[in-house]
């Protein structure tokens, strides 16, 4: 990581961008490009069907629901430690700064998930939670990777025993995608569901934004560390597999959930495992925290999924330089997803080319693709991006002008 050139009684003061995130070039475009490979997975898991004429899983459903989600919230993690120092913690004033940028960026997100709501496009959007996320890791930033480390372990496990045993007592609203209306109308349900009950509930998923600080303290131009990433997340993934598989099968877990559901059929029960809960898992029993059912925020989905992320992030980074044309295509597109993303929203709140799923997907990632390698080589940030930054950064820099302020008063005048 570039070295701030001035310190202060221990505290850096960067000067650029890339030394205030902690950040070099070759990083940025591998996780940019992993990034831009969350953003297709999860068009495609919002267009494509889930099931076959046969009523069988797709092999959409099948590799990319809720695997895709997750490598975009362990990656907004990774961004976060980078924002933060990256492999240097920020401390006392540049701290704050990023601490106060985040805020803004959190808030800002969150609105916007808000707003988009409106257009009712089907999916769950996941930018009201993630915004949320962006607030609740405020604190977060200046923690050591090994409390961080604690902390996702933490909320991998007991934040979702907490949502199981409070099913049904939260306070929430009936939809998984709250608008600006909700919040007025109904502020402790729309808090309730962003923060446990959603569908993409902010406190368990904390799992994820603080896996992906610990990633983003790492040396990530080293091809050892990319190279721990991706056997560290197969491991891991494989693991929770593992340990799931035998707690239904073996232990007779999938049984006892069968007999604590009255209402679910044992067929039932195993189309939760694959296409994850439509609205909370059912109460009744806590051999839920054994499934991998995608989305449904339990112990070993969280562990699993991480361990995924983790790989795909590995890989791509050990194959940057290999498959570096891909690399180039995929990273401008990762560098804007807060625009694409919307954009795909409100393409699919149309119902155009709702009836050809493939053709829908083909159109959206070709347009998405070829739109942000053109903006990108002509205007640097997203639409959406730049003035995001620049609301950040202009809070961040008036923190940083104060410091130098204090340090240098004749610069006051």
């Amino acid at each position: 990581m570039p070295k701030a050139d001035d310190t202060h009684e221990g505290v850096q003061l960067p000067h650029s961008s890339e030394q205030a995130a902690g950040i070099r070039t070759p990083r940025v475009r591998g996780v940019d490009a992993a990034r831009g490979v969350a953003l297709l997975g999860m068009l495609a898991v919002n267009v494509l069907p889930a099931e076959t004429a046969g009523h069988q899983p797709t092999t959409t459903t099948l590799i990319l629901a809720g695997h895709a989600s997750a490598l975009f919230a362990v990656l907004a993690g990774v961004s976060l430690a980078f924002i933060s120092g990256g492999r240097r913690r920020f401390l006392g004033r540049p701290l704050l700064a990023a601490k106060a940028g985040l805020a803004v960026r959190g808030v800002l997100i969150l609105g916007l998930g808000l707003l988009i709501s409106y257009a009712e496009p089907g999916p769950a959007i996941i930018l009201a939670y993630y915004g949320v996320m962006f607030l609740l890791a405020v604190p977060l930033l200046g923690l050591p990777p090994w409390a961080l480390v604690l902390l996702a372990v933490g909320s991998a496990t007991l934040a979702p025993a907490l949502l199981l045993g409070l099913q049904g007592d939260l306070p929430t609203v009936q939809t998984d995608n709250p608008t600006f209306t909700d919040v007025v109308e109904e502020p402790i349900g729309s808090a309730g569901l962003l923060t446990f009950t959603g569908y993409y509930p902010a406190v368990p998923w904390m799992a994820y934004i603080c896996a992906g600080m610990v990633i983003g303290r790492l040396n990530l131009s080293s091809r050892r560390s990319a190279a721990r990433l991706l056997v560290g997340g197969v491991l891991l993934a494989l693991l929770a597999w593992g340990v799931s598989a035998f707690l239904l099968g073996p232990a007779g877990g999938f049984g006892q959930l069968v007999a604590s559901s009255p209402g679910l059929a044992a067929n039932d029960v195993s189309e939760v495992f694959v296409y994850g809960p439509d609205s909370g898992l059912p109460s009744g029993s806590w051999w839920w925290l054994a499934v991998m059912a995608p989305y449904s925020a339990m112990p070993l989905e969280l562990l699993h999924t991480i361990g995924t992320s983790a790989a795909v992030l590995g890989l791509v980074l050990l194959l940057g330089k290999a498959f570096d044309p891909i690399i180039g295509v995929l990273a401008p597109a990762g560098s804007m997803t807060l625009t694409l993303y919307s954009a795909h929203l409100l393409f699919v709140s149309t119902g155009f080319l709702g009836d050809r799923p493939f053709v829908s997907l083909a159109v959206q990632a070709g347009a998405a693709v070829i739109f942000a390698v053109v903006w990108h080589s002509t205007k640097g940030k997203g639409p959406l991006e730049r003035p995001l930054s620049a609301l950040s950064e202009k809070v961040r820099n008036r923190i940083r002008h104060r410091h130098r302020e204090t340090l240098d008063p004749a610069a006051a005048e």
